[in-house]
């Protein structure tokens, strides 16, 4: 179910070089009676026209189109005329570096198309994509001039970054467990880029597919003094390491303090997803209990919530991201009504939020029960 209910149809442009795909979306999008599709385009000429003249609430844009690419395309968008815009990415891989530049351009989310039989593969995705596509018109941020300007995606860090914050003992053994979805490309962007060296072990579950996380690893690594790499089933976890599950199997931590590992299986999907948050973060609390924080960010759906409230039960400190800084509110808030979330604060204070609840661990397992 979608997080967004609307009392009108989500007013959606098609936009795309191919004629068979413009129109199996339409008919996806146009059989969902919260979605109305208000024009196509072969190109982002044409789209320009459509856009505005339709005005819709929401773009699928294509990346490879004649006479200007998707990501330039999108540019323009987000300077000239922000609207949300869900992206039409290929499986290669130049497909999805490019996907993972145009969410951090602004983009809210992104569909894979299939690499065979179109008709079937995009049939098969229907649900998805018009759940993406209503989310998509549900977004409730700031579009502004920031989202134009293409972030670097490769290089060091820049110099001035976060300074060491010396940790106890307690928090040094500590773990972070992070969550997130819909959005969560520039979230844990701003969030792994903001944090400090000498940090605990970090694992982080994030629905992408296995051709997106190794790359999506590589880009966080160059933005942060912390060292983030995809996860390895067996690797020992270790403080100033930030491990992300590989696209298609679940992370699990195993192990015991002191000695904890990475555990990767394909077992079933857990809220739709694998790898699925709730998974991650149900090890988090059986594994590290009182020893871990959980942090749980923006997304679509309710995947990590009920992991969430066993971290919080486990005696873990939880944080939720608010709604104001979310692209989409869903996970956050069904953490938050499940009573999984011990405080919400906006994106750009998660970091020092994380940091100050790792500063400030006593002895194991005292610390208020509310944390506020």
């Amino acid at each position: 179910m979608s997080d967004t209910a609307f009392a009108t149809p989500v007013r959606v442009v098609i936009v795309d070089d191919s004629a068979l795909v413009r129109q199996l979306l339409r008919t996806i999008l146009d059989g969902d009676p919260r979605i109305q599709v208000v024009a196509t385009a072969s190109d982002p000429l044409q789209a320009r026209a459509a856009i505005k003249e339709t005005d819709p609430d929401v773009v699928t844009l294509d990346i490879e189109m004649p006479h200007m690419d998707g990501l330039s395309f999108l540019e323009k968008i987000m300077t000239l005329r922000p609207m949300p815009v869900v992206m039409i990415s290929s499986l290669t891989s130049r497909g999805a570096e490019t996907t993972l530049t145009a969410l951090e351009m602004g983009a809210v989310d992104f569909v894979q198309k299939p690499a065979v039989d179109l008709s079937v593969g995009l049939a098969d995705l229907a649900r998805e994509i018009t759940d993406k596509v209503v989310a998509a018109a549900g977004v409730k941020r700031r579009l502004s001039a920031r989202c134009a300007a293409l972030r670097p995606s490769a290089g060091p860090a820049a110099t001035g970054g976060p300074a060491p914050v010396p940790l106890n003992s307690c928090a040094e053994r500590a773990v972070v467990a992070i969550g997130a979805s819909t959005g969560g490309v520039e979230a844990l962007r701003e969030v792994v880029s903001a944090l400090p060296p000498g940090m605990p072990a970090v694992l982080m579950a994030v629905h992408m597919p296995a051709a997106y996380t190794g790359r999506f690893a590589a880009r966080l690594d160059a933005l942060s003094p912390l060292a983030v790499k995809e996860a390895e089933h067996g690797e020992s976890v270790l403080p100033g390491h930030v491990y992300i599950a590989p696209g298609g199997q679940h992370l699990e931590l195993a192990g015991a303090e002191g000695a904890y590992r990475c555990r990767l299986h394909r077992q079933d999907k857990v809220q739709g997803h694998r790898p699925s948050v709730d998974v991650l973060f149900g090890s988090v609390a059986a594994a590290a209990g009182s020893r871990a924080v959980g942090v749980i960010l923006t997304g679509m759906g309710r995947d990590g919530a009920d992991g969430l409230k066993r971290m919080r039960d486990a005696g873990a400190r939880t944080v939720g991201q608010d709604e104001r800084s979310c692209i989409v509110y869903g996970m956050p808030r069904a953490a938050r009504e499940l009573g999984a979330v011990e405080r919400e604060v906006p994106l750009p204070r998660i970091a020092s939020t994380l940091v100050g609840l790792l500063a400030g661990l006593g002895r194991i397992g005292e610390h208020p029960p509310s944390g506020l």
